[in-house]
């Protein structure tokens, strides 16, 4: 997203992808028993593609963009460039995966089918980063829709009648987003050619919206609604709070890493770098984008309120949130367009931390509800820590990482003009503060709510070695993410820090 920057043809985009495909490969052909080779796989290639994307930082910071492309048929090419935002879509992605993948072989020990859940839990990660490092509208298709087909496995991984139902449901939606994403895309290269990003608009795009406004607009709808499914935007939302029947892991990896991040991600793809900012909103897209993200924000913070099912609270929590990153994109400001793009890492590190918790409850007190949380902070001290730092971060309270993010987005909004949306952000944070506040009030004052026995369980694990109150792969990972919530907020304005990254980036998109 730097105009002028300096392209490399380079394997490097192709070997990202490489390092989490060729594991998903070998992986389903992995015995149940050959449990350190799964993990050694999973591991590795998580640690891989972490380690290219801190060398390649520097490298794309100093305007140098490294592409990788063939054609697959004439006219359409699969092209991957590092640019700084596919980098710093992929650096989220890859961190939070190795993470995710920890905590995933502690929650899964013992349980079946462990092969082919980490196979496909691996080709999702592939599917994110082809989405990330896609230059162009095609390349990007086929990746949105490869990540609908890899996730699906793991929604309906329990395999039970509700397990079923739910991957049903989310299969609809994003198919049906698929299928408008398509239209949208067709459309669009019929009009003006193969379609590749460029920082602030592809001018063949203007020329189209400059002799046919109407079917530019139409085409931008469509590519707007396409990826505002996986977005979950309302009213395009209704699969989320369903997938969360998935394992705890998955659901962490729908909500910070993969899906809804890769409908966030497309948005600001559409908007920033395919119409750029000006022209979707000389067609109208732009106001109503701002005021579904609005919308999407307070209804997804109400519905909240409502469930009592602690998975569920947090499924609306991330529609509300998610809807923050839209609605920074809307505004006709470099400062909340940096907002958007810090909230999708803030936003993940949080909800990441968030699931992690409502794992470890749910294994190791079977308490899945709000209800139930009463005392739990005596019985696992550590885990309501870590959930209550999330929460409080996502409050958007000083210094968390929220705090980041609704910051620059108040002060974007202001620098736009469109003061009413930090009225929408005050009455989306005194309604986080309303479904966040009583759990962590709760969990620290009230009585128990598990019985005696739990309390009383011994800190053993299934092997008789001694452990603080969970095991260390469920545990580790959340207090990590934990700390990563503070540091992302106290760090703000160190160098190579997300928010210094995303300022760099919305320069970029300003030309």
């Amino acid at each position: 997203m730097i105009p002028g920057s300096t392209v490399v043809p380079s394997v490097l985009p192709l070997v990202l992808l490489l390092t989490s495909l060729v594991p998903a490969l070998v992986i389903f052909g992995l015995r149940e028993d050959q449990r350190r080779v799964r993990t050694a796989l999973n591991l590795s290639g998580a640690f891989v593609k972490a380690a290219i994307v801190v060398v390649l930082i520097p490298v794309v910071l100093s305007g140098e963009k490294l592409r990788w492309s063939f054609a697959w048929i004439p006219g359409l090419e699969i092209v991957f460039v590092t640019d700084t935002f596919s980098l710093f879509f992929v650096g989220l992605s890859s961190a939070l995966w190795l993470v995710t993948t920890i905590y995933a072989i502690g929650y899964l020990e013992g349980s079946p089918n462990r092969s082919r859940f980490f196979g496909f839990f691996s080709l999702c990660v592939t599917a994110t980063t082809g989405i990330a490092l896609a230059q162009n509208l095609f390349t990007f298709l086929v990746f949105f829709e490869l990540l609908t087909l890899v996730t699906y496995p793991l929604v309906a991984h329990r395999g039970t009648p509700e397990a079923m139902r739910g991957a049903r449901t989310y299969l609809g939606y994003t198919l049906a987003g698929g299928v408008v994403l398509l239209l949208g895309v067709a459309w669009l290269t019929l009009e003006v050619g193969p379609v590749e990003f460029v920082a602030g608009g592809i001018p063949a795009v203007a020329e189209l919206a400059a002799r046919d406004p109407a079917t530019a607009t139409v085409i931008g709808a469509l590519l707007l609604t396409g990826v505002s499914v996986k977005a979950a935007l309302f009213p395009l939302h209704g699969w989320l709070p369903i997938a969360m029947v998935a394992p705890a892991p998955v659901s962490a990896l729908l909500h910070a890493v993969a899906v809804v991040k890769a409908g966030a991600f497309g948005i600001i793809r559409v908007v920033e770098d395919t119409f750029g900012f000006a022209l979707f909103a000389e067609l109208g897209l732009l106001q109503v984008l701002a005021v579904a993200a609005a919308v999407t924000i307070v209804y997804g913070s109400l519905r909240a309120l409502t469930q009592d099912d602690l998975k569920k609270r947090l499924a609306y929590s991330t529609v509300s949130q998610v809807a923050y990153i839209a609605l920074g994109a809307a505004l006709l400001s470099p400062v909340a367009t940096a907002g958007a793009i810090v909230h999708m890492v803030n936003q993940g590190v949080m909800k990441i931390t968030l699931f992690f918790c409502a794992g470890l409850f749910a294994e190791e007190l079977k308490v899945h509800r709000v209800s139930e949380l009463a005392g739990v902070g005596r019985r696992m001290p550590l885990t309501a820590a870590a959930f209550t730092v999330a929460a409080l971060g996502m409050i958007g309270l000083p210094p968390f990482a929220g705090f980041i993010s609704k910051w620059a987005l108040g002060v974007g909004a202001l620098d736009a003009g469109q003061p009413w949306v930090v009225g929408v952000l005050i009455t989306s944070t005194v309604l986080n503060a309303g479904y966040f506040l009583p759990v962590i009030i709760a969990m620290w004052t009230r009585p128990a709510a598990i019985p005696a026995s739990e309390e009383r369980a011994p800190r053993l694990s299934e092997r008789g070695t001694r452990r603080i109150e969970a095991p260390a792969a469920l545990l580790v990972p959340a207090l990590v993410t934990a700390v990563l919530v503070v540091a992302l907020g106290v760090g703000a304005g160190w160098e190579f820090s997300p928010w210094s990254l995303a300022q760099f980036i919305a320069d970029g998109a300003w030309p």
